[in-house]
């Protein structure tokens, strides 16, 4: 399998987080489940060869383009034959900008890039499927973005929620909704609207994922460290705390999950090997 990575160029980076892309071809016969868990991110996918299947066509419709939204939950797919895709992983707070819909609008759900950008959708895949090489395509999906960025018409409200997303990463994930509002200058409830806006999932959700993605990273860089220590660290009051996001988002508790999945946070790891 080719699995490659790249970061955004400077005038991308704060709206896109990386570039990947997987090559495989699995033997005749050959499956493979891949259980999907939030990771806090807003995807933008392109399947150049079998796309992979899925029982939940909300999640996982059948076109070759797609824009998924943040994750409240968990899904499976299953790949067969060869795997051809090119993604975009935005960050938090990039999606709106390019797409110019409110970002709650593809909350939990993968919306076909062409009911999104109709003909300028379907000219995309056209020029990606075109080229053959991981760089050429970054050069065209760029090209692509830069024309798309949307800035300027509410800074003060950009600026806000950016701000409130370093915090929550600074935070990691530990910190309350209230401290948030007051951090930005705004009431709970403007907050809390405006943040899910722009983001997709509410403060309250999105603070769960993304204390459920550094559980993962902690667990990444220390396969050693202790379920007790783990929730301790990532702010849970007891483990049974743990255990029930850990159901939530990924069906598994998190002993059953770590013996069955390597841990990887795609929220707070960039891999550019």
């Amino acid at each position: 399998m080719s699995f490659q990575t790249a970061r955004p160029s400077p005038l991308l980076s704060g709206f896109v987080k990386q570039y990947w892309a997987i090559e495989d071809c699995l033997p005749s016969g050959d499956r493979h489940i891949q259980r999907i868990v939030p990771n806090g991110l807003t995807e933008l996918t392109f399947y150049f060869g079998n796309k992979p299947g899925s029982l939940d066509e909300k999640k996982h419709p059948a076109d070759h383009a797609l824009l998924s939204g943040h994750l409240r939950d968990f899904y499976d797919i299953e790949v067969t034959g060869k795997l051809s895709m090119f993604s975009v992983s935005f960050q938090p707070f990039g999606a709106c900008l390019f797409f110019h819909i409110p970002a709650s609008e593809f909350y939990n759900v993968t919306v076909p890039l062409n009911l999104l950008l109709k003909n300028q959708g379907t000219e995309l895949e056209s020029r990606l499927n075109e080229k053959n090489s991981f760089n050429d395509r970054i050069l065209v999906m760029e090209a692509f973005l830069l024309n798309r960025l949307k800035t300027g018409n509410k800074d003060w409200e950009t600026n806000r929620i950016f701000h409130a997303l370093r915090l929550i990463n600074n935070a990691k994930g530990m910190i309350t909704v209230e401290a948030l509002a007051s951090a930005v200058c705004l009431g709970r409830k403007q907050f809390e609207r405006t943040f899910t806006t722009c983001v997709g999932a509410s403060p309250k959700q999105f603070l769960r994922t993304v204390r459920f993605q550094h559980s993962l990273y902690l667990k990444q860089k220390n396969k050693e460290l202790m379920l007790t220590e783990l929730a301790y660290r990532c702010g849970y009051f007891d483990q049974s705390h743990m255990i029930a996001d850990y159901k939530s988002f990924s069906g598994k508790t998190p002993s059953q999950y770590f013996s069955e999945c390597e841990p990887y946070s795609d929220y707070f790891s960039v891999n550019l090997g």
